[in-house]
Formats: structure tokens, sequence, C-alpha cells
């Protein structure tokens, strides 16, 4: 069941890339979307469900905030090690395509984890999952929106970013089909998710937001990005979290 769910996942990423794809001349419109898109998955879904999961306390703090702000970090520190090392061969401020590609694999590795948690609440029961059905299957639209947009913005080729939005559509089903074979601890689980949200966060709030609003400070720019944000409350709204 978990896994015939998944292909719903699969089918609604693809139509998330599809949409960044035909909306070209609307850049900054899609990329303001985009950015709240990221900032809503993060503060609405991704940090609160890590918070639930990962539970213990390191030193007075939460385990996952603390592996959150260590992605926000990390993304950092891998960005400016790319950039740096890129201007080292003569490419001036120009945008990395690897930096892109890494942020595209990070989210084919989060839409992984959304299968096997998939999984696992169909293995807890029919009501939970079609809890987390819903959640997946919905939140995966912005999923592929932001996969194909991330690695396009950074330069990347077309059929790069089209390979990357494959890759982030199938792998909940894959994440799902695991589920069958063993069960991934809810801790370790909730410690990824924590990480994971900091290095989106990062990409929403350092790059993404500021191109939107580079060449066209407009108010709609600011409103794409609300209702982004807008769009996945409602999502783990209804999802009932």
């Amino acid at each position: 069941m978990a896994v015939f769910v998944a292909l719903g996942a699969f089918l609604m990423t693809l139509a998330g890339g599809w949409v960044a794809q035909h909306v070209s001349d609307r850049r900054h419109l899609v990329l303001g979307f985009a950015g709240g898109l990221m900032l809503g998955v993060v503060g609405l879904d991704l940090l609160p469900e890590a918070l639930d999961a990962a539970g213990e306390e390191i030193f007075g703090v939460p385990a996952a905030l603390l592996l959150f702000v260590g992605g926000f970090l990390t993304a950092h520190l891998v960005e400016r090690s790319l950039a740096v090392r890129q201007a080292a061969h003569g490419a001036g401020e120009e945008r990395v395509p690897q930096v892109g590609l890494t942020a595209a694999a990070a989210m084919v590795g989060h839409s992984l984890m959304d299968g096997v948690a998939l999984g696992a609440a169909f293995q807890i029961g029919g009501g939970m999952g079609a809890a987390v059905a819903l959640a997946v299957i919905t939140h995966d639209f912005a999923d592929g929106f932001n996969t194909y947009t991330i690695t396009s913005l950074y330069g990347n080729a077309r059929r790069k970013a089209l390979l990357m939005l494959f890759a982030d559509a199938l792998a909940p089903v894959v994440g799902a089909a695991t589920t069958l074979l063993f069960t991934l601890p809810e801790q370790l689980l909730g410690c990824y998710i924590g990480f994971f949200g900091g290095a989106l966060l990062y990409l929403a709030a350092a790059e993404i937001l500021p191109e939107a609003h580079h060449d066209h400070p407009a108010r709609s720019t600011l409103l794409c990005t609300v209702v982004g944000v807008g769009f996945i409350w409602l999502v783990v709204g209804f999802a009932g979290r």
C-alpha cells in the first residue's frame, strides 16, 4: 500500500517540476514562490517533525536544533568553499553549478526519507498512513518545484535539472519500498530532518529570495513568497500534524 501511495508522490513531484519549467518568463515570481515554499517546509513541517522525533537534549539544547544549525552552517561552508575554488580558476563571482546539484541531491535524500516515513506510518496503521500520505503527496509538489528551480538557478543545464527532478520523483517510491526490508529508528530520522532543514533554510534565505528580488524588487514577488508559505501551512493543517 505504501509503495502504491508513493506513486502519487512520484506524479506530484513531476507536476511541480513541470510548473517550474513553464513559467520562466516570470522567473522572479517563481523564485519568490519557491523561497516561500522552502521557508514554509522548514518552519512549519520539517523542524516541528524533527523536534518530535529526535527528542533528547544535548547540553540543554534539543538535538534536532543543534543539527538544524549544523545543516545551515554546512550549507554555507560548502557553498563558500566551492565558490572560492571556482574563483581561483578564474570564474569570478558566477554561481557554482555544483552547489545547485548538491542542494538538489539533498532534496532527493529528503524525498527518500519521505518514502521511508510513509512506509513506517503504514506499518503503524492505516489512519497514520493516510495522514502521512496526504502530507507527502501534497508537499512533494513543492519538492519537485524547488528541485528543478534550484538546480537551474545555479547554471546547470536543463538536462541535469530534469535528471535531478526525476531522481527526486523516484526517491519516495524507493524509500517506501525499503520499509518492506527494515525500519529506520525514529530518532535517527528526526536528526536527519533537522540537519536537512537547516541546509534548506540557508538556501532559501541566502540564495533563492535575494535572487528573486535582485532584478525585480516588486510587491508581487513578496506576495508570491507569502503565498508559498501559506500553501505549506494549508498542507500541514489538512494533514493534521
